[in-house]
């Protein structure tokens, strides 16, 4: 059943607050995906602080114009069967995964663009971020980062109090001998 005007330009107004509070947007072109593995990239993403829809072209590209108004090139990509992800937490894990899924079903699912803080990118782009470390694993390195020259100084302050307890043991022991 058609949808009213009124139901249509709503819709456009949820799209578009959903574009503007995401930190990353992915278009994929989603042809020939039965509803198990839609359910099962819903269900992946959603893990990850993301959400799939699809979407009429026409609606999503009024979000975009009311959203994103220096988005326009993303308009260029809603052309045909397409869904959009939306980033909501961490870009990194988001882009693993629409990332991992495409590389799991490539003749089905394909990205063909995206949007990351506020800039368009491109697929090689966003493949790369999707190859970085996750958030969590940067802060560790970071945090062993910091604590490495500390626990280095403390071992050779170790090393120094060992080697004088077994100068003096060596010393007693000889002149004991």
């Amino acid at each position: 059943m058609a949808k009213s005007r009124a139901a249509k330009i709503e819709l456009g107004h949820e799209l578009a607050d959903k574009f503007s509070r995401s930190k990353g947007i992915a278009i994929a072109e989603y042809a020939g995906m039965t509803a198990e593995q839609l359910a099962y990239l819903r269900r992946e993403l959603r893990g990850v602080g993301c959400e799939f829809k699809v979407i009429k072209n026409r609606v999503a590209r009024k979000a975009v114009d009311i959203a994103l108004p220096d988005a326009s090139p993303l308009k260029g990509n809603l052309v045909g069967p397409v869904g959009v992800v939306y980033i909501y937490k961490d870009i990194a894990e988001g882009a693993k995964t629409v990332i991992k899924f495409s590389k799991e079903i490539p003749d089905k699912f394909k990205l063909t663009s995206g949007m990351l803080e506020g800039k368009v990118v491109a697929v090689k782009e966003f493949q790369a971020i999707a190859e970085l470390p996750s958030k969590d694993v940067l802060l560790a390195k970071i945090v062993g980062s910091l604590v490495a020259p500390h626990r280095r100084l403390l071992g050779a302050l170790n090393g120094v109090s060992q080697n004088l307890v077994r100068v003096i043991a060596a010393i007693k022991e000889k002149k004991s001998s």
